[in-house]
């Protein structure tokens, strides 16, 4: 494609982007599906300029506004080509010919806003903390408070690039044999630097060049992710509830974790998602793990099995801020509930769930936010609540793990750790005899978990 034309198509998608309310992943993957011949270096180019403008959102927003343009695709693809400093007026002009393939010819208007965009970068010192920082209003107060003086450098951390993080599955392979495959595919990859099982990959790949992916041998998985699994401490033979288990990531790692044996019970309360969860079971080679769907938190299911587990783990419905450097475009876009109404879900979740949990046993709380609010707070109320439980010390779980950001508890951010932000407490069920802890008023109906998961 010319360079034209890769303007054109990302303009297209960009339209797609504002247009469907999905995830951005999830447009794109729709986006080439419909357009095979897009080959894949032109693919790589058009998603660098779609994520550029996902993470600049507020900024160019705020320069449009500041000479009063419209927000649209087109004038922000604009603005984004005359401030990131990589091309000249002219050049950019010439872009929009109107060619075959080429976005049609600028107007007057958007001439001018070249010229006033003209020696801008895309700071300015009049923008607000919430527009330098590309971050939602709702979302500055809690992440201020949890960071302090730390957070412009998390911020800028979560304007990078996410890392391609890989799991061996020590079932099928060994993460030096899988080292070897992407070394032979000429990929340079290491061995992650916190979880045992981790590779980290230093150039994005199709991912159909590498086999081991096709047949469970690897998975996709951040690094922080794998070290939440590491948390839940599962032994072989053990029994194991992953309550929210999406489609089955940390469940993969937990069952692995346990060698085969034992029982992991994979529940949510999206059927199709635990259908895809099941695809990736067998591919791995794992056979301890049953899926369950749940109509909800509440589910009779929970009641019947009070007291039945070992490990449980809350992998719960959150705000997702731990993912924005991977997912852009998740600061702007809710579609799930939102933090006021997540709180009292993650509490009625964690409450259900750790009826599950026999004596001795552990519940493990996490979810991918970096706030006070849904993490170090929720954990503190669940304990005041439920007084058969305390705190396992990160320490006394995993004393490898002497890096996190928190002393009892795994806290992780993109900035300190270089992975996403993730949160992870372990509690242990510490009195006799088990008692039915439902908490009043929680929802009986199925709950989308939104982009927590």
């Amino acid at each position: 494609m010319t360079p034209a034309a890769r303007l054109q198509t990302t303009l297209e998608l960009l339209h797609d982007v504002d247009r469907v309310a999905r995830p951005v992943d999830a447009v794109v993957s729709a986006f080439f599906r419909a357009r095979r011949y897009i080959e894949e270096a032109d693919r790589g180019r058009i998603l660098d300029l779609i994520t550029a403008l996902l993470r600049h959102h507020a900024r160019l927003g705020w320069w449009l506004a500041k000479h009063g343009r419209e927000d649209t695709p087109r004038n922000r693809l604009l603005a984004w080509l005359a401030l990131d400093g990589t091309r000249t007026r002219d050049q950019i002009q010439n872009l929009f010919s109107g060619k075959q393939f080429a976005p049609a010819p600028l107007r007057d208007h958007e001439r001018g806003l070249l010229g006033k965009l003209q020696g801008c970068t895309i700071e300015h010192p009049a923008m607000p903390d919430e527009v330098r920082f590309e971050c939602p209003e709702w979302a500055l107060e809690p992440l201020k408070r949890r960071f302090g003086a730390a957070l412009p450098r998390e911020m800028a951390a979560m304007l990078t690039d996410a890392p391609l993080d890989l799991r061996v599955n020590p079932i099928k392979a060994t993460r030096d044999g899988a080292l070897a495959a992407l070394k032979a595919l000429g990929l340079p990859a290491e061995a992650s630097r916190m979880a045992p099982y981790g590779i980290r990959v230093h150039q994005r790949f199709s991912l159909s060049r590498f086999a081991m992916l096709k047949s469970g041998e690897v998975e996709i998985q951040d690094e922080g992710s794998q070290l939440v699994a590491r948390v839940v401490d599962a032994r072989p033979g053990e029994r194991v509830v992953d309550f929210c288990a999406g489609a089955g990531g940390k469940t993969l790692a937990i069952a692995a974790q346990m060698a085969n044996k034992g029982h992991v019970i994979a529940c949510d309360v999206m059927e199709s998602r635990l259908k895809r969860g099941a695809e990736r079971f067998r591919r791995a080679g794992l056979h301890n793990i049953e899926t369950r769907h749940l109509a909800s938190e509440t589910d009779k299911w929970v009641k019947r099995h009070k007291g039945s587990y070992d490990r449980v783990l809350v992998d719960a419905p959150c705000s997702g801020t731990g993912t924005w450097r991977r997912n852009p475009d998740a600061r702007w876009r809710t579609l799930g509930p939102g933090l006021s109404n997540l709180l009292p879900l993650q509490a009625g979740i964690l409450a259900s769930a750790a009826r599950l949990v026999k004596p001795a046993g552990r519940l493990v709380y996490a979810t991918c936010s970096l706030l006070a609010e849904e993490n170090e707070e929720q954990v503190a109320a669940f304990l005041a609540a439920h007084p058969a439980f305390r705190v396992v010390p990160l320490r006394e779980v995993a004393p490898e793990l002497n890096f996190s950001a928190h002393p009892d508890y795994l806290a992780l951010t993109p900035a300190r750790h270089d992975t996403d932000g993730f949160f992870a407490a372990v509690l242990q069920r510490e009195a006799a005899q088990v008692v039915e802890e439902m908490a009043e008023g929680v929802s009986a109906e199925p709950i989308d978990p939104g982009p927590g998961q």
